[in-house]
């Protein structure tokens, strides 16, 4: 659960910069919109909620969390694990158990990562397609749906509810080809916070007893 987790919280994050070679016109202009907005910020912070349906009908699970951003750094915290990239490295931290793995950063590798979104990969994995509007919370909604090309990809498509009035992803759907059914909120958004570059790094030495087990 945890790494099902892990691979679908990485989709919570609101960067986009599509090129937009095979979608309708109205999502680009929905997604190139969003785009201009989020690559204006120096760097953002922002609540996530991650709620599961399984296939299944018997799970059902939600969790919270927090996600940073600066450039191509991220810094994800949900539960008691910690996802921390600067670019070259990942670290994942479970608190719990006391051990952080670490791994050389690989874009080629990432589903949906925050590093991802920051480029134009949408005009060569996803078609995407605008939707309509949708309304929740008293605000009105843009909606646009991904499907990946690949096959290969455990998410059959992934839908994106852009607030028409500030640009910004503020939640959606994740359907697996399992069954399985994630909803995301994102809330809380603070543009331009103030997060020191030590914050996309792990210092070992600040947690004395944690193991390291490195992967490279």
């Amino acid at each position: 659960m945890k790494k099902v987790l892990t691979v679908c919280l990485l989709s919570l994050c609101c960067a986009v910069q599509p090129a937009m070679a095979q979608s309708d016109a109205k999502a680009k202009s929905i997604l190139e919109a969003v785009s201009k907005k989020i690559n204006s910020l120096k760097s953002l912070k922002a609540n996530f909620a991650l709620h599961l349906a399984g296939a299944n009908g018997k799970v059902n699970e939600t969790k919270k969390g927090t996600f940073f951003l600066k450039g191509p750094k991220y810094h994800v915290v949900i539960g008691g694990q910690e996802i921390i990239c600067d670019n070259k490295t990942v670290w994942t931290y479970n608190k719990e158990a006391k051990e952080v793995q670490v791994s050389n950063y690989n874009p080629n590798e990432q589903t949906l990562s925050p590093a991802k979104l920051f480029t134009n990969f949408y005009d060569k994995e996803y078609k995407y397609k605008y939707i309509g509007e949708r309304k929740a919370n008293g605000k009105t909604y843009n909606v646009v749906e991904l499907t990946p090309t690949n096959n290969s990809k455990q998410f059959s498509k992934v839908e994106l509810m852009v607030d028409k009035t500030s640009n910004t992803i503020a939640g959606g759907n994740i359907w697996q080809k399992n069954g399985n059914k994630y909803q995301y909120d994102i809330s809380n958004f603070s543009p331009n916070a103030n997060i020191p570059d030590t914050y996309f790094s792990f210092d070992s030495k600040a947690h004395p007893g944690v193991e390291v087990v490195d992967l490279r």
